[in-house]
């Protein structure tokens, strides 16, 4: 694998951008090579084969999120396709400490 996507850890199932990739930039991967369907961010992901819904994603080698469903090789891997796999739930909080949009 190479060009602008780094796999950090062997067992990983996504490969993070080392910088910006354009949609329709040509990547290589175990199964050949894809083009990406979107631009990628700096530091976003992508999966690095097929990963099924309900599988963990992982990325340094431990479980980042799960995913809430099927995502292709070379698909950009973002909240928009796995859950969170640290709590089950999660409230945005302001400085203060109070949820973010909840009024008292």
């Amino acid at each position: 694998m190479t060009g602008p996507f780094l796999l950090l850890n062997e067992h990983d199932n996504v490969l993070v951008a080392r910088q910006a990739a354009p949609e329709g930039a040509s990547i290589t991967l175990e199964a050949g090579e894809v083009q990406l369907a979107r631009a990628i961010p700096l530091a976003h992901k992508v999966a690095r084969h097929d990963i099924a819904e309900g599988m963990k994603i992982l990325k340094y080698g431990m479980p980042i999120g799960i995913a809430t469903r099927n995502i292709a090789a070379g698909e950009h891997v973002h909240i928009h396709n796995i859950r969170s796999a640290y709590t089950p739930t999660h409230a945005l909080q302001d400085g203060d400490g109070v949820s973010a949009g909840v009024s008292q």
